[in-house]
């Protein structure tokens, strides 16, 4: 018997018992769809951490007091260590002694609540310089930048974030601008109002309001005096980062007269390791995800290789009859694997296009989760193959038992069968 005799013969065998074969295929849609659409999200979830990290600045390199370091490699709550200085940011600013560094910018933070009129809002006031723009990459969309006058001189003038303006003036940027917002009971004007850039990991990066950090210093920062809990530190070049960041760690240790690295009072992590360490947190998220959903196919295979040992004992006497007229042992085997594999394959098929479907729904849908919204599922071609091969693999694994039972019956016996 050719291969096509034996397709026919197994598509007969199984579109005589419609429903047990629908269920069954059912089974293994279920687990190609759930491989593919939680893959999908885990791509998803990956490709959406790795934009947010980029948004935080190109060829940013961040350098903190060893206390201060937090999580992720990015400062949580400016800690209180003093060893950096504005000696060290004009040190790194330095050309002649750092070529491969564009710029470095300093950082303090403070908290507390902004006020405007009957409005009250919590966000994360920085301190920094008219260059945070440029080395954060953000853009303001309303006013302008406060300038190096404005540092020199620690005027009381701030830049806020969309989401600062969505709740204190209503969302209106052009309204904003002009007015005197309180934080921590001292009057600021508005001068200026970024882009909206959106949530990051690493926290909601429109929820931000900076002003010159000699202001910070002069009226916020509590008696801590002229503490800098960051510096971000741009290189020239996305290939220039690794170089700038040696640079920068000789400079202060040079600074710090620190001989040893190990013993250094400061901590570096550029952005692209931040990447890595995220890329690596997803990855393995996908592949859990995956796995998990994995377990459905081989379930599925469970359901392939029940039905097909009941479908052998039903059709037993026509197996009898088939190898008393000179059907082979081979012929017998072929024809029950197809029929375990056309299960798998066609139920693979109808679950490649659920699992797309739903991770292309998924995508338009923007689902939110509380006051998030689900990353859009990303479709990956690798998986949807292997989902693919694993379920036609899982029916041939788990046919060849039953196919091998059948083709090995006596023909008297199977004859004999009742």
């Amino acid at each position: 018997m050719n291969v096509l005799e034996a397709l026919r013969v197994a598509f007969s065998g199984l579109a005589s018992n419609r429903l047990r074969s629908g269920l069954t295929m059912l089974g293994i849609m279920i687990g190609v769809g759930a491989v593919i659409l939680l893959v999908a999200v885990g791509n998803g979830t990956q490709a959406q951490v790795q934009r947010q990290i980029q948004a935080l600045g190109t060829n940013i390199i961040y350098v903190y007091p060893s206390s201060a370091r937090g999580a992720g490699g990015v400062s949580q709550g400016f800690g209180s260590a003093q060893t950096l200085t504005q000696q060290d940011v004009t040190a790194l600013d330095d050309q002649s002694q750092a070529p491969h560094i564009v710029t470095a910018i300093p950082v303090t933070g403070v908290t507390g609540v902004m006020t405007y009129q009957s409005q009250n809002w919590f966000a994360q006031a920085t301190g920094s310089t008219e260059q945070f723009p440029q080395v954060r990459d953000y853009q303001v969309a309303a006013g302008s930048m406060f300038t190096a006058s404005d540092v020199t001189n620690s005027a009381r003038v701030v830049v806020v974030g969309q989401t600062v303006v969505d709740n204190l003036f209503n969302g209106d940027a052009n309204a904003a601008l002009g007015q005197t917002i309180k934080i921590q009971r001292v009057s600021f004007r508005v001068v200026g109002v970024f882009a909206p850039k959106g949530s990051a990991g690493l926290g909601n990066q429109d929820n931000v309001a900076v002003m010159p950090i000699t202001t910070a210093w002069a009226y916020l920062a509590g008696g801590r005096g002229r503490n800098i809990s960051q510096i971000i530190v741009q290189a020239t070049s996305p290939d220039s980062v690794q170089t700038a960041e040696s640079e920068a760690t000789q400079i202060l240790l040079n600074r710090h007269q620190i001989s040893d690295p190990s013993q250094a009072d400061f901590t570096m992590q550029s952005q692209q390791d931040i990447l890595n360490t995220a890329g690596q947190i997803t990855g393995a998220l996908t592949i859990l995800l995956g796995s998990i959903a994995a377990i459905s196919l081989v379930v599925g295979g469970i359901g392939i290789m029940n039905i097909m040992l009941v479908t052998v004992t039903e059709r037993t006497r026509e197996i009898g009859i088939r190898k008393a007229i000179g059907a082979r042992r081979r012929d017998i085997l072929l024809q029950f694997l197809i029929e375990s594999m056309f299960l798998s394959g066609v139920g693979g098929l109808l679950g490649i296009l659920v699992g797309a479907g739903l991770a292309a729904w998924g995508g338009s849908a923007s689902i939110q989760f509380g006051t998030s919204a689900l990353p859009a599922p990303v479709v990956s071609g690798p998986s949807v193959v292997l989902a693919f091969g694993v379920s036609v693999g899982i029916g041939l694994f788990f046919g060849i038992y039953p196919a091998n039972r059948a083709a090995g019956l006596n023909p008297i016996e199977a004859l004999r069968y009742e």
